[in-house]
């Protein structure tokens, strides 16, 4: 009897997703000015890139009739909203029809093995152990359209990291060489990653989801050997001499 060849495989697959938390109780006239003054002076870092919606300090957002609104004008601004946090009260029939999953964020711990079976009295509940530190050192530059991802360590490029390339992780990350492309460390929320780079050239740098395009860099760090860190919800830039 021939053997049977599976027709799907199941994998695991890391993404990184924008998150829009929405400040204000109702978003406004000013509220929409400013995310159309966003989009036009950073367009590149929107583009195709999947969004989440933070509603904690957004109460106004939980009634249907107006997330429903307020969804519509950002997907006729082509923001590809897929999912929302911090809205308990967003019932998952109302969530389906806006075409919206509910999203947690921080570290999952992984399942016990043995998923399905019930724990014995006594048991070490693995499911309480979070992943091994698994950092990652690629000795070589990072070329542009690659993307290096540290998803439970810090990442070290000995090397230069050319434009339109990504490194991401989920501890700091060093670049020993110029940092060209994007740099997002943190990305399971750690407020206290850091990033160094012997030049600062940066498309984008982001620690725990707070991030600074081209645009907006400290204009004293650019082509300096840079820490960079977050501090009172502010990125900080900090020239090392």
């Amino acid at each position: 009897m021939p053997a049977t060849v599976a027709a799907f495989q199941v994998r695991g697959r890391f993404l990184t997703a924008l998150v829009l938390r929405i400040d204000r109780d109702s978003p406004d006239d000013a509220f929409f000015a400013q995310l159309d003054e966003q989009l036009r002076t950073t367009p590149q870092f929107f583009a195709g890139a999947p969004m989440v919606l933070d509603l904690a300090n957004a109460p106004g957002l939980h009634d249907p009739d107006r997330i429903g609104a307020f969804l519509a004008q950002l997907r006729q601004r082509e923001l590809r909203v897929f999912g929302v946090q911090n809205a308990d009260s967003l019932d998952d029939a109302m969530l389906d029809r806006h075409g919206l999953i509910p999203v947690t964020t921080g570290r999952d711990a992984p399942l016990p093995r043995n998923a399905g079976a019930s724990a014995r009295p006594g048991a070490t509940r693995t499911a309480d152990v979070p992943p091994p530190v698994q950092n990652k050192v690629i000795q070589a530059p990072v070329r542009s359209g690659q993307r290096v991802i540290a998803e439970h360590g810090d990442l070290t490029v000995i090397g230069s990291v050319a434009s339109g390339a990504e490194l991401v992780a989920a501890g700091n990350i060093h670049v020993y060489g110029t940092l060209r492309g994007r740099a997002m460390a943190g990305c399971h929320g750690d407020e206290s990653a850091h990033i160094f780079c012997q030049t600062l050239d940066a498309e984008l740098v982001a620690i725990a989801g707070l991030y600074q395009t081209s645009e907006t860099l400290d204009a004293a760090a650019l082509q300096r050997c840079t820490h960079i860190y977050l501090r009172d919800e502010k990125l900080c830039m900090e020239v090392i001499a």
